[in-house]
């Protein structure tokens, strides 16, 4: 049964980020192929990584790597930030432009967290958070993602 409703809110929430997807080619608005708009979502889930960083992450090579980074630069999704310690290495930092593509995508989480706080006593959502967090920080160390900052 658990694994079953892990299964079933994951899969909800990658097909409303389909739908979101779709929804841009068909009204035209999308300037994201399907590969650029996963790599920008590894972007943004790892932070401001580096190219190597990142090509390490996706488990593809540094100059696939940075040939698709080179394309969401120039399609202004990505800027490349240089190092202040070693200037020979830029961090991968999603500009403006995709923050704004991805906050669309990404309301429905929000939507969905809104409602489990009206549906749920404040000490179960703080169960839930805590249980997240811990299958988040210790039953996946396979992902290390950086730490958000708590809104």
């Amino acid at each position: 049964m658990l694994e079953q409703a892990f299964q079933d809110v994951y899969t909800k929430f990658k097909l409303h980020f389909y739908q979101n997807i779709f929804q841009r080619f068909a009204t035209r608005e999308a300037t994201l192929t399907t590969v650029e708009s996963f790599c920008m979502e590894g972007i943004m889930a790892m932070g401001e990584p580096t190219i190597a960083e990142f090509s390490r992450m996706m488990q593809i090579s540094t100059p696939n790597a940075a040939y698709k980074i080179g394309s969401l630069v120039k399609k202004g999704y990505v800027e490349k930030i240089q190092s202040t310690t070693d200037r020979r290495e830029y961090n991968l930092r999603p500009t403006q432009k995709y923050i704004d593509y991805y906050n669309i995508s990404y309301s429905y989480l929000h939507t969905v967290v809104e409602r489990a706080r009206e549906r749920f006593s404040p000490e179960d959502c703080a169960k839930l958070e805590e249980m997240l967090t811990i299958v988040s920080d210790e039953l996946m160390p396979e992902l290390d993602l950086p730490k958000k900052n708590a809104e």
